[in-house]
């Protein structure tokens, strides 16, 4: 699904999206989430950390929350942050310079299903923090992914997900589809990006289904954790 059902390719509408959302994003994403989602980038980023890499690749970087956790917890670790939108970078690099990261983050315009600037087998890890199910082509971003990492690297992906259980479903779809559009859509001036972003949460693919896309494109031991009730899941896998 597009965001603004417009002509216009997905990608370039998604590009559109979070650069017209970007000035509130950090804020209404916390505000939204309860603060939930600090916690599940925490536990991503220890998953990264066990793994002990020197080159960590994070697309869809967005305001550069994951690779700015990823720097401070990970010593000597180079981040590489990617995203379509320009917008949201440039919240990120002044996010980067207030923390005084500049030396271990750099920040590039990119689009995920074609990583020009990364070169073959060139980061220990990739990460993506709710930004997969963004992707105009699934297969053919986790694929370009799967090309930059090394040999016995990993992918480490957040993701939103449907709970199954029929109680949290139903309070969550609540939630997400009526009572999220309306306030995010009165700070961001932007209503149609949280209709669309619960929207696209339904129709991303299942956990198990995802986890099946992943190893289609060559990732091998795939592992999943279900998190706060399944509204969003935590895949690692190998290459």
């Amino acid at each position: 699904m597009k965001p603004y059902n417009e002509q216009q390719t997905k990608k370039e509408q998604v590009e559109a999206m979070f650069d017209n959302i970007a000035p509130n994003y950090d804020r209404l994403n916390h505000i939204l989430s309860f603060q939930i989602d600090r916690i599940w980038r925490s536990r991503v980023v220890r998953i990264v950390r066990r793994l002990k890499p020197q080159r960590v690749l994070d697309v869809a970087t967005g305001t550069g929350d994951l690779a700015i956790l990823l720097a401070r917890k990970i010593e000597g670790a180079k981040i590489v942050g990617v995203d379509l939108s320009e917008e949201m970078l440039n919240v990120a690099r002044r996010k980067v310079e207030s923390a005084e990261l500049n030396d271990r983050i750099s920040l590039e315009k990119g689009d995920a299903e074609g990583l020009t600037t990364i070169a073959t087998e060139s980061v220990d890890v990739a990460t993506v923090a709710f930004g997969v199910r963004n992707f105009e082509d699934l297969e053919g971003g986790l694929s370009e992914m799967y090309r930059a990492i090394r040999r016995g690297g990993k992918i480490v992906v957040l993701e939103f997900s449907t709970p199954r259980n029929r109680l949290v479903r139903w309070v969550y779809a609540q939630y997400s589809h009526h009572l999220l559009p309306a306030i995010g859509g009165l700070i961001s001036k932007d209503k149609q990006a949280y209709i669309y972003l619960p929207e696209s949460v339904d129709e991303f693919p299942s956990p198990e289904r995802f986890s099946e896309i992943l190893e289609s494109v060559g990732f091998s031991d795939v592992k999943r954790r279900s998190q706060s009730f399944g509204i969003a899941h935590i895949y690692e896998a190998t290459k």
